[in-house]
């Protein structure tokens, strides 16, 4: 068992710092050590014991060749805390914002894929975040919606809130029901893109009301998990930071 296991976050070039220090805070909470990974700094994957795949833009259609799009909208919250902590994160997440920013990084797409190729190979743990989920299930032969807005009725539209404000409903045989120890839960939504067809023995465990698919997993590994939402957002939610630590000690046992 490792006493400190190494954690992997990957990240833009441009922006996401504090979306990394969110993550990283996650990580060292659970006992783990994490490493900032990009673009313009990658690492020696053999060093890691386990990997997170963050949020940011979209993965470029040319990995799963689909056509453009685009649309959306909004909606109201509820739980005191959960205002608090959200409008704190959404204001620091603007004042860390960068001022332009790419449509598609395919360095990154590149860096990424190669990482978790790795971890499929090594069977280390990969937890993926948002695009990082989306990605996880594209490098193993998935697809993805490039534009969610045709789920949504145009009253509702779709959530996008650092506020956990969407209902999702999880799979009970699901690895992730284990971890969150619950059918059905809030979380937040950043994103416009999801999982389509999926990948190679990736299956479904959990989805929201309207049909959208919010996390996936490949069952036969030892922790491959990726989740539409932002858990490390979500500093608050004992159940959300269990995705953390359940990574790291599956990280823990790593060869």
């Amino acid at each position: 068992m490792r006493d400190q296991p190494v954690i992997g976050i990957t990240g833009p070039d441009r922006g996401g710092l504090f979306a990394w220090w969110m993550t990283a805070l996650a990580v060292r909470r659970g006992g783990g050590r994490p490493v900032r990974i990009r673009p313009s700094r990658p690492c020696d994957a053999s060093a890691l014991d386990g990997l997170i795949i963050g949020g940011g833009a979209d993965v470029d259609p040319f990995h799963y060749e689909q056509e453009p799009a685009e649309v959306e909208h909004d909606d109201p919250p509820d739980h005191a805390l959960d205002w608090i902590v959200g409008l704190l994160l959404a204001g620091s997440r603007m004042l860390f914002a960068t001022g332009s920013r790419q449509d598609y990084e395919p360095e990154r797409d590149a860096l990424e894929q190669h990482l978790i190729q790795h971890a499929l190979y090594h069977d280390l743990p990969v937890l993926g975040i948002c695009r990082g989920a989306q990605l996880m299930n594209v490098v193993l032969g998935g697809s993805l919606h490039r534009d969610i807005a045709h789920f949504y009725a145009e009253s509702t539209g779709n959530v996008r809130s650092v506020l956990p404000r969407k209902r999702i409903d999880i799979e009970r045989d699901s690895r992730l029901y284990g971890i969150l120890g619950t059918t059905r839960c809030a979380v937040n939504a950043l994103h416009r893109q999801s999982v389509k067809d999926l990948g190679d023995e990736v299956i479904v465990s959990a989805r929201e009301g309207a049909g959208v698919i919010q996390a996936i997993e490949r069952p036969a590994l030892r922790f491959f998990i990726g989740v539409q939402w932002h858990p490390e957002y979500m500093p608050q939610s004992a159940a959300q930071q269990n995705l953390f630590r359940e990574l790291l000690r599956q990280a823990a046992r790593a060869p």
